[in-house]
């Protein structure tokens, strides 16, 4: 345990009864197997439970408490008890209130629901605090890494659950401030889906916006965010941030920040999570957009739910488009989209805008396409309408040569070409189809100097790939639903 004024970040077990509930083992339900608990000893499949919940085979043990699988003898089904220890107090009020009342007014299908929460008071004066939860029959996160990563798909839909758990906490005033792959359960009952996944563990929740008081940061080394490592309180973002961490996880098998207690804590202050080159573009940004360093800066999670969707949806068209014959993948990189048939929708590139915005931090964005008429604004963020092509036309001459991507600094007092004073720099990335023909430009513009880095080119140009696959395949469907002649 370490105190917030000495060493801000290393207090990684909590606060009073939050910091003994944070030390619990792998939470509540998963598959059976497990060890039996030490603290009901060989017979504890005969133990009664108030009466109800007859014990069974232990599901995860720590130092404060035991999840075991029961069985509700009143209603006839399976649960998960967690029973705590003897150390902990009956009548500790702040049990109910940090665990047993946040999860009580907590209904989604991606939290876990508390059932039942008592004392049970025997004859020889000794006491049984306990909390009964749903039974998830499954494994947690944690568990079905050590078999590999899992595929992109599995990731985006365990992300996609854990994200509308979250927002829906946050919307009814708390914090989870511990989202890590043990506290996250696998569902194992048959669904279309490739995963199903619930949140767990509640004991360290807090609400949103109270300040913390006490002397120490909560949370788990790995999965802190950097707000939290530095000593500052945990807030909505912070939960994002976490989020993030599990998904680079999920899909590499491996934490992102490991070492000692110290170095994992640490290194998030020193360099950002790598995301890998290999995974989808659309994903990666919403990884990079999802662990910035400034809280404020993170994409909100209604934002990443909706972006992980998109990538299913990206991942099945591709899928059913290629074996179907549809959109063969040959035709579209024979012929694409012509320019003269480069048709935008209202409100088609909003939603990629704002991304881009978020995760290079620019003010402005604008995408440049070209038409019958030479490249035009197609969309914009930064601008009350569109800019005219004049204004933002010289930043594009960089890339006719063919470049991969290109950036433009305002020189002395001047500011970028064409009295755009107010702008001081810029870069682009040309969007191009799978035949390698150039349909225009996404660009971003900043009123501050600077440079930009080769990975925030290369998320640019990720970027411009993302609008050339959304041209296309919006062009692909026009032709599949109005063919020519």
């Amino acid at each position: 345990m370490f105190r917030r004024d000495i060493f801000p970040a290393m207090d990684l077990f909590g606060r009073g009864l939050s910091a003994r509930l944070a030390r619990e083992a792998e939470s509540t339900a998963t598959a059976p197997g497990g060890r039996r608990s030490r603290l009901l000893g060989r017979a504890e499949d005969q133990v009664l439970v108030d009466g109800r919940y007859r014990i069974g085979q232990s599901l995860g043990s720590g130092g404060e408490a035991s999840v075991h699988l029961a069985r509700d003898v009143v209603l006839h089904r399976d649960v998960a008890v967690k029973l705590f220890h003897p150390s902990v107090d009956a009548d500790d009020a702040r049990l109910r209130r940090l665990e047993a009342r946040v999860v009580a007014g907590l209904n989604h299908y991606a939290l876990t629901t508390l059932l039942d929460a008592g004392v049970d008071r025997r004859a020889d004066g000794s006491h049984q605090v306990y909390l009964v939860m749903e039974h998830v029959s499954g494994e947690s996160l944690k568990e079905r890494l050590r078999r590999g990563p899992m595929e992109v798909s599995e990731a985006c839909w365990l992300g996609f659950d854990l994200a509308e758990g979250l927002a829906y906490m946050h919307q009814a005033g708390f914090l989870h401030r511990d989202v890590k792959p043990s506290n996250i359960l696998i569902s194992d009952q048959r669904s279309v889906r490739p995963v199903v996944a619930k949140l767990t563990d509640f004991g360290i929740t807090a609400r949103v916006g109270e300040p913390d008081l006490s002397d120490f940061t909560v949370g788990t080394a790995a999965y802190l965010s950097p707000e939290q490592v530095e000593g500052n309180d945990a807030r909505p973002e912070s939960d994002v941030y976490s989020l993030a961490l599990v998904l680079l996880e999920a899909m590499t098998g491996e934490p992102e920040f490991t070492g000692t207690i110290e170095q994992a804590a640490f290194a998030r202050l020193t360099r950002d999570p790598r995301v890998p080159a290999a995974l989808p573009p659309r994903l990666a940004a919403v990884l990079m957009g999802m662990t910035q360093r400034e809280p404020s800066r993170r994409l909100d999670l209604h934002t990443v739910a909706v972006e992980l969707q998109q990538v299913l949806v990206d991942d099945l068209v591709r899928r059913r488009g290629v074996e179907s014959g549809v959109v063969p993948e040959d035709a579209a990189a024979s012929s694409g989209p012509p320019t003269s048939a480069l048709q935008v929708v209202p409100g088609q590139f909003d939603r990629m805008l704002r991304l881009v915005s978020t995760v290079l931090g620019v003010p402005r964005v604008v995408l440049m396409l070209h038409g019958e008429h030479g490249a035009a604004p197609a969309a914009q963020l930064g601008w009350s309408s569109l800019p005219r092509a004049d204004q933002v036309a010289p930043l594009l001459e960089a890339h006719r040569g063919g470049a991969a991507a290109f950036q433009q600094a305002a020189s002395g007092d001047q500011g970028l070409p064409e009295g755009q004073d107010s702008l001081r720099s810029a870069a682009g990335a040309p969007v191009r189809d799978a035949a390698g023909r150039l349909l225009g430009c996404l660009v971003v513009l900043d009123e501050q100097p600077r440079t930009f880095t080769v990975v925030e080119t290369a998320a640019l140009a990720g970027f411009a790939d993302l609008v050339a696959q959304d041209v296309e395949f919006r062009a692909a469907v026009r032709r599949a639903l109005f063919p020519a002649g």
